[in-house]
């Protein structure tokens, strides 16, 4: 049985991960490493917390004993790199958090995969590994920057990240390429658009307007709303990260799209309307510092050359999305209560 380490697999895209490798394969014993900061839920796992090919552990990315530690015991195969500070926003008023998880706790993954799967570890000339060993790098399109009205980021697009998250993030996969360039390590990198669907925490834009058009509360738009993205549905992202490890060439960018370009006041419209609300509850307040006005991706790669596409379209997606917020009242509850209150106030006051 193949063992996976899945680091932040209590959030909302590892944690639909992991439920969907037990689901999709067998064969495969899953480590949900997770630290449990503010997005971290294990109520997101709790139908798969008894299988008996799950375990949990609580832990940092960044302790380098730890890592060793779990590698040791449980002769890991497969790294899937969840872990990351994630939202924008936060990256703006705490950047150093940002930089030492999403760099240095990659780097010490990393460090970990290199010395154990290597043949010879004391060889700084071995470029040899165990077989079937991957590490995976769960990116994003932000480090590609921003486009223009037209175009779309392919793998070769130049990294120009333009927040400390992305440039977090952009660094991390630099430090990627150059263990597999260096030293021969057995690494994809993949870069998403922008996800939802169930267990995405409510500071990020679908689910924040789900969660204040249900209360009737303001619906905070940056600027006029038009910033464009490309929206994934969570399951097609984690179906496409599948694709890669079966799949995807050693050293290997991939990017994952969804070929849903919408803009950002469209969407909340689209939940005004499909909720029976009112469009007086946008209220639009001031832009994010460097925000990027527009991301599209090219999925021409992944699916040409490992036949991955994705297959939600839009409205399926975000008719089961609402839905799935809406029957998850109590979920939505606990997570949006005390600490996510404060942050909510000062972001949006």
């Amino acid at each position: 049985m193949k063992k996976i380490l899945v680091t932040g697999g209590a959030g909302f895209i590892g944690s639909n991960f992991v439920k969907y490798i037990l689901k999709t394969n067998t064969e495969y014993s899953v480590i949900n490493l997770d630290l449990l900061t503010y997005a971290g839920n294990l109520e997101n796992l709790v139908d798969i917390a008894e299988d008996p090919r799950y375990e949990f552990v609580k832990g940092d990315i960044r302790d380098s004993d730890l890592i060793n530690e779990l590698f040791t015991k449980y002769q890991f195969d497969t790294v899937v790199n969840f872990a990351a500070e994630s939202h924008v926003d936060r990256s703006i008023t705490e950047p150093e958090i940002f930089l030492t998880t999403n760099i240095i706790g990659t780097q010490t993954l990393l460090d970990a995969s290199k010395k154990h799967w290597k043949l010879n570890p004391d060889d700084k000339y071995c470029r040899k590994y165990k077989q079937g060993v991957k590490f995976l790098q769960v990116s994003t399109d932000e480090v590609y920057g921003a486009l223009g009205s037209t175009g779309m980021f392919t793998e070769t697009t130049p990294l120009s990240p333009n927040s400390p998250y992305s440039a977090s993030k952009a660094s991390a996969d630099m430090i990627v390429h150059a263990y597999h360039k260096t030293f021969g390590l057995p690494v994809n990198i993949t870069r998403c658009s922008n996800n939802y669907g169930p267990y995405q925490f409510p500071e990020k834009l679908i689910p924040l307007m789900i969660n204040n058009c249900k209360h009737e509360k303001s619906l905070p738009v940056y600027g006029d709303g038009m910033q464009i993205r490309d929206w994934l549905h969570v399951s097609d992202h984690c179906d496409a990260i599948y694709t890669v490890l079966l799949k995807g060439k050693d050293g290997e960018v991939y990017n994952i799209g969804g070929n849903n370009e919408k803009a950002n006041i469209d969407i909340v419209k689209l939940i005004i309307k499909t909720m029976g609300k009112d469009e007086s509850l946008i209220v639009h307040v001031q832009d994010r510092p460097g925000h990027d006005r527009r991301y599209a991706i090219d999925n021409t790669k992944i699916t040409n050359e490992l036949g991955w596409s994705p297959k939600y379209s839009f409205e399926k997606g975000i008719s089961e999305t609402i839905d799935w917020y809406l029957r998850n009242n109590e979920w939505v509850e606990k997570v949006t209560s005390g600490s996510y209150q404060e942050y909510y106030d000062k972001m949006y006051a």
